[in-house]
């Protein structure tokens, strides 16, 4: 190795092995009174529980803001959490 080339350090090799970033939807329902087990996931999303109308509309909402997202050429992961929060209120089904 020449004077000029240096290996690169701990740091730098741990940065170029970092996973790519990763990004998720959790949406809880919590008004469940019929007993039943509520649970639907998507690559990006998971869905649990509240009863059969607020678990449409977790639903829907999710559906939608991933349409949105795609509309707009943005990723879950990369998508500003302001950006974010304004397109899942537009999405949630009134």
């Amino acid at each position: 190795m020449s004077k000029r080339e240096r290996k690169p350090s701990a740091g730098q090799k741990a940065a170029a092995k970092a996973p790519a970033a990763q990004a998720g939807l959790l949406g809880v329902g919590l008004d469940n009174a019929d007993g039943h087990k509520r649970i639907t996931t998507g690559d990006q999303f998971v869905l649990v529980g509240g009863s059969a109308e607020t678990h449409e509309r977790m639903a829907e909402t999710t559906i939608k803001t991933f349409e949105e997202l795609k509309r707009r050429d943005k990723r879950l992961e990369t998508v500003d959490p302001r950006e974010l929060a304004e397109i899942l209120h537009k999405s949630t089904p009134r």
